[in-house]
């Protein structure tokens, strides 16, 4: 939806609530900005007989009338008794759900919506104790950059593209997704949808998604299948990105006598010199790259990715992460 159409339809409610009498159309055009807008008055009946059907779809109880014998047409109002919230009653452990809920989320995109609900909550006189203590932590956590995009994407139904960096090979691939929804599994945001390009179901890790997330088409046109249950999908998927897991061949260098554990499970291919330091080439098949980085940024300058690049790159950002952490 537009913004000047969602505008419109904002001043089109707010129009209909502040009065008790039936508004004709041709009324309704000269008060609700937007509608002055059109050019005839066949655009303006058409623009007017959409946005009444999209009020109704939205639930809002449009009332049609005259307010006198009087009245050559019919009129519209909105009966605030009818549109108003009816009165929230919850119960004791459904109210510490609704806080324990609002506490558990940690990101800029959900946390205002998750207040702006308990504020209301509480206006409506409902006792929610944000503070009282609970044997659950907040471990939902929603730092990548993707989440925000992407979970955008699947509420205007609208399919996207964004760059993969895949587990093994280590390498980068575009995807295009009709995103269905996005999910927490096990510590880990995945986005589910239809891969265009393979023409089936995929779940992708948010953590490896690169870039930005760019939006293709149209909006409303991506629908979520019925039967699709998305958290099993994902916990029912062995690999994200969906093939089978690949030993993916790395080439690195480590200094004389050092890095033991990465030794342990690599085979010796030659000898180089790094700024002075003596050490091996030594060439290890890695199945899960992106953890792997983790494990040989552990080793600091003792150990060096030479191939293949995005998994040296993946090493220095976590070993210049930590430095700045170290400050």
């Amino acid at each position: 939806m537009s913004v000047a159409r969602a505008e419109r339809l904002v001043n089109l409610v707010l129009c209909l609530l502040s009065t008790r009498q039936y508004l004709s159309a041709e009324r309704i055009r000269g008060i609700v900005p937007g509608y002055a807008d059109a050019p005839t008055d066949e655009a303006f009946f058409r623009t007017f007989e959409r946005d009444k059907t999209e009020l109704r779809e939205l639930g809002i109880p449009l009332e049609v009338g005259r307010t006198s014998a009087f009245d050559a047409v019919d009129g519209y109002r909105i009966a605030r008794r009818d549109y108003e919230l009816g009165e929230i009653d919850l119960e004791p452990d459904e109210a510490a759900a609704v806080a324990l809920a609002v506490r558990l989320w940690d990101s800029p995109e959900l946390t205002g919506a998750a207040h702006g609900a308990l504020l209301k909550l509480r206006a409506a006189g409902v006792d929610v104790d944000q503070a009282a203590p609970t044997v659950v932590e907040s471990k939902v956590r929603t730092t990548e950059p993707a989440f925000g995009p992407l979970l955008a994407a699947v509420q205007a139904g609208q399919a996207v593209a964004f760059d993969y960096r895949r587990p093994s090979p280590a390498e980068l691939r575009e995807r295009v997704l009709e995103p269905w929804g996005v999910v927490s599994w096990r510590g880990r945001w995945y986005v589910v949808g239809h891969d265009r390009d393979r023409r089936a179901p995929r779940c992708f890790r948010l953590s490896r998604v690169v870039g930005e997330v760019r939006k293709l088409g149209k909006p409303g046109v991506v629908r979520r299948p019925d039967d699709v249950d998305l958290m099993a999908f994902v916990a029912n998927t062995n690999t994200v990105g969906g093939e089978p897991p690949q030993a993916a061949p790395a080439l690195l260098w480590v200094a004389d006598g050092r890095a033991a554990g990465l030794r342990r499970r690599a085979k010796v291919v030659g000898v180089r010199e790094v700024d002075g330091v003596q050490g091996d080439l030594i060439e290890i098949d890695l199945l899960y790259p992106d953890s792997a980085a983790t494990w040989i940024a552990g080793y600091g300058a003792d150990a060096l990715v030479l191939e293949p690049e995005i998994l040296a790159k993946s090493v220095r950002e976590r070993l210049i992460a930590a430095a700045e952490g170290a400050l």
